[in-house]
């Protein structure tokens, strides 16, 4: 069967470099079962300017060898307040990676992958690809979106969520086990503490649940 590769550009929010300087970074999240990539599942956030580079590098590491997708073109008028404008800029991101999936040789490119599957910046992608880390590319692939919840609010937004990307894991359609469970170690550990706080003679350690 052909390989599956689905790929969506969404969720558009605008960062605030200072009080004067603001862009706006999209959510790719891609699903896959092709063998060329390291993680099935995957998202991150990137801005304009960097599938403007991507594009550049792609283009450069193909010799010419294959006709790249255009991105939607640059626009001097263009605003973070006009949702027309944000939302045609998405479509044509959208449209330009999936464009570029179906090409074999831009998927053979390390540069693609890192942009994807990463939260590398730009000049780290190009160290990475180049072998000038300490970390492989899968390693980097790998070691994405991984991080600690530190509340019950976190959890809950992450597996909304991960919900939201058309998960179809027994956690996305029922959420509220693994809930209960960082309840339920949120109070064990409180009683510890209590238990700590009122005895000089025995020693508790608390520990918070890490996903």
């Amino acid at each position: 069967m052909q390989p599956v590769v689905s790929v969506w550009v969404r969720d558009p929010r605008i960062r605030k470099n200072d009080f004067w300087h603001a862009y706006i970074d999209y959510e790719i999240c891609l699903h896959t079962d092709s063998v060329c990539f390291t993680k099935k599942v995957s998202s991150v956030r990137r801005r304009f300017s960097e599938f403007v580079w991507l594009r550049q590098k792609l283009q450069e590491n193909s010799m010419l060898m294959v006709q790249l997708p255009e991105l939607p073109p640059k626009n001097p008028f263009f605003s973070l307040n006009n949702a027309q404008q944000i939302t045609d800029r998405m479509k044509g991101l959208q449209k330009f990676l999936e464009q570029a999936l179906q090409s074999p040789l831009l998927l053979s490119d390390s540069l693609l992958h890192l942009f994807l599957q990463s939260q590398l910046s730009v000049s780290k992608m190009q160290a990475c690809a180049a072998g000038r880390t300490h970390y492989s590319v899968a390693q980097a692939v790998k070691h994405c979106g991984l991080r600690r919840f530190h509340s019950e609010e976190d959890l809950k937004k992450d597996l909304s969520m991960s919900c939201d990307s058309d998960c179809d894991s027994s956690e996305c359609r029922d959420p509220e086990p693994r809930i209960k469970a960082l309840a339920l170690n949120k109070a064990a550990s409180t009683a510890l503490l209590d238990l700590k706080g009122t005895s000089q003679e025995e020693n508790f350690s608390c520990t918070s649940e890490s996903t």
